[in-house]
């Protein structure tokens, strides 16, 4: 009943306010003033407004929103302590047990090699060297522009 009363009064000194406003001839922020004003006393009319009070003032409501807040809290620092365990270099396989510890693999080891294998051609592509004049149109663009 409360929220209805002061919802009531904030639509009114909205109109009053947007009545003001067309007095000065400025219709169109006028117009706009009375829109905002009204919006109160619609929400009152849907029932929004008795929704939302009857649902701020009632604990349960309170306490499952404190339940939802901890359930967050609790998903977030599982996350925060798996990621700060993946920061940290596990210890090799070996190495636990006291056998020899594994090697780390430059980046490049992985990369396919180009050179003569088993069932491959010796012949090196055709294009393996790039033409001098490959960034030629590009120079030129760049000098145009004083590049």
């Amino acid at each position: 009943m409360l929220a209805e009363t002061i919802c009531a009064a904030v639509s009114a000194a909205g109109l009053g306010v947007a009545a003001l406003t067309a007095y000065r001839r400025r219709f169109l922020a006028a117009t706009r003033i009375a829109a905002y004003a009204l919006v109160p006393v619609g929400l009152v009319l849907t029932g929004i407004v008795g929704w939302v009070s009857g649902m701020v003032f009632k604990p349960s409501v309170w306490i499952g929103f404190g339940l939802l807040g901890l359930a967050w809290l609790l998903f977030m620092t599982t996350r925060a302590v798996e990621r700060r365990a993946l920061g940290k270099e596990p210890a090799p396989a070996g190495a636990a047990r006291g056998g020899p510890a594994r090697e780390a693999v430059a980046p490049a080891a992985s990369a396919p090699s180009l050179g003569t294998g088993s069932g491959r051609s010796t012949a090196a592509p055709a294009a393996s060297a790039p033409p001098a004049d490959d960034f030629s149109d590009i120079e030129a663009i760049l000098k145009k522009h004083g590049i």
